[in-house]
């Protein structure tokens, strides 16, 4: 009986430091995974002025929600253009890694690879929802991905203007004859089609075009649509504002990341990014549907003179925008497929929105 009882107290003890043992263990893997993990301070350069209504703004919020989402461990710190770095630098500053996060617009980098522009918008081209959807669904990403690639950039849609508007003219358009000799401040490959019909085109940054157009420096430049362009206060620089934007049928508003940057985020951050991101793109084209409808009730009031540009002129400027997407696209085989991409998807939702989406806005009213 006793050396019975001697073993069973002897398989107590081992138990006990058995479980001793276990609780080390257990102690040890959770302060393991209490362990504080690795945080992440970024900087953002933007082509925007500080606090800009919709583009500046946007930049603003989609940091404050990594912020939130990331609980601190991916804090992302605004620079508005000029700041730390010129407007037009934004690219060049993400792909040296000066910066780890851009803010901007394709088409401004143009000088670097004329592919970007595709990824802006076209003359004539995809809307807003038809943009998002080829980007994200079409197959736009990944094209988009290879045209940054080779500069280490890696590009997320962050928002779009939606439509945009015509411009402000200090001439009267009538007919064709009228664009010829104007010198309008258009970027990207609106500018082109414009010098093709006969005007002069310069790219300005938003912040000289009030004062270009004051001083006749300009005849004539697009902007946005009524919600930044009554915030410039155009309206006071030219007296007519035409429509519709058919240089920009929208405009895409681009976060980029330097990629050494993004590889050195785990998964999770990534993912984090990625919705931020989603979000973003969501919530500027929400802010520009709501305030737009706002800013142009106001610029009727102070008697903004609202034009259309006359058929004859579409009609040129369509013909020629063909021209100059065709030159662009036979330029690499990239351009190419990206260009081939996007007709074949427009061609595709054309046929759903001709009885959709346009019969709505043709009966509605």
């Amino acid at each position: 009986m006793q050396r019975r009882h001697g073993f069973t107290l002897a398989a107590l003890v081992t138990a006990c430091l058995a479980l001793v043992g276990c609780n080390e263990e257990a102690a040890d893997t959770h302060s393991a995974s209490a362990a504080p993990q690795q945080t992440f301070t970024w900087k953002m350069v933007t082509a925007w002025p500080k606090n800009y209504p919709g583009l500046g703004t946007s930049a603003e919020r989609v940091a404050e929600r990594i912020n939130s989402m990331s609980d601190g461990r991916l804090t992302i710190k605004v620079y508005a253009g000029g700041e730390l770095v010129p407007h037009m630098e934004v690219f060049d500053a993400v792909s040296r890694g000066t910066a780890q996060v851009g803010h901007g617009a394709a088409y401004y980098w143009k000088g670097k690879t004329d592919t970007a522009q595709f990824f802006t918008s076209v003359p004539f081209g995809l809307s807003a929802i038809e943009m998002n959807a080829w980007l994200h669904k079409g197959g736009g990403q990944k094209l988009w991905e290879e045209t940054y690639a080779p500069f280490g950039v890696k590009p997320f849609a962050i928002g779009n203007t939606g439509m945009q508007m015509g411009g402000w003219f200090n001439k009267e358009i009538n007919s064709l004859a009228d664009m010829k000799g104007l010198k309008i401040r258009m970027p990207g490959l609106g500018g082109e089609v414009l010098d093709g019909l006969g005007a002069t085109t310069v790219n300005l940054p938003g912040s000289e075009v009030f004062t270009a157009l004051q001083t006749n420096a300009i005849d004539a430049s697009d902007w946005v649509n009524p919600s930044n362009d009554l915030a410039f206060g155009l309206h006071k620089a030219a007296k007519y504002y035409y429509s519709p934007g058919w240089q920009e049928p929208q405009a895409v508003i681009e976060m980029i990341i330097n990629q050494e940057a993004w590889d050195s985020l785990p998964a999770d951050l990534q993912a984090i990014v990625t919705e931020a991101a989603r979000a973003g793109n969501a919530d500027m084209l929400d802010d520009y549907t709501w305030n737009n409808t706002r800013a142009l009730a106001e610029l009727k009031s102070a008697n903004v003179q609202l034009r259309r540009f006359p058929d004859e002129v579409l009609q040129a400027m369509q013909v020629e925008s063909s021209k100059v997407l065709e030159k662009l696209a036979d330029k690499s085989d990239l351009n190419r497929r990206i260009w081939d991409s996007m007709q074949a998807y427009q061609q595709q939702v054309t046929l759903m929105h001709e009885i959709s989406e346009k019969e709505l806005y043709n009966w509605r009213d």
